[in-house]
């Protein structure tokens, strides 16, 4: 399956945060890079998003959508900073 950036995240997460999320900097719980979601690996699939450290290719997060629900699991951050 290929792969595009994290800029791809933007919508999506606009409906969970007010900030954009794609210049919000993760550090990779796996290698400990810190970088802009912008530079994640995202695979995309209807109603899912995966993206994953662009370096040791670790799940930063996941994100569900369906029914009008979001589902966000963010276990593979060891940290977020949200842009105000």
């Amino acid at each position: 399956m290929t792969h595009i950036d994290g800029n791809v995240l933007a919508g999506p997460l606009s409906e969970i945060f007010s900030a954009d999320m794609t210049t919000a900097m993760g550090r990779c719980a796996g290698c400990g890079d810190v970088s802009p979601l912008a530079m994640a690996m995202v695979y995309v699939k209807p109603g899912a998003f995966v993206a994953r450290c662009h370096l040791c290719d670790t799940m930063l997060l996941t994100l569900i959508q369906s029914s009008g629900t979001n589902r966000l699991d963010l276990a593979g951050l060891a940290g977020l900073a949200i842009p105000r």
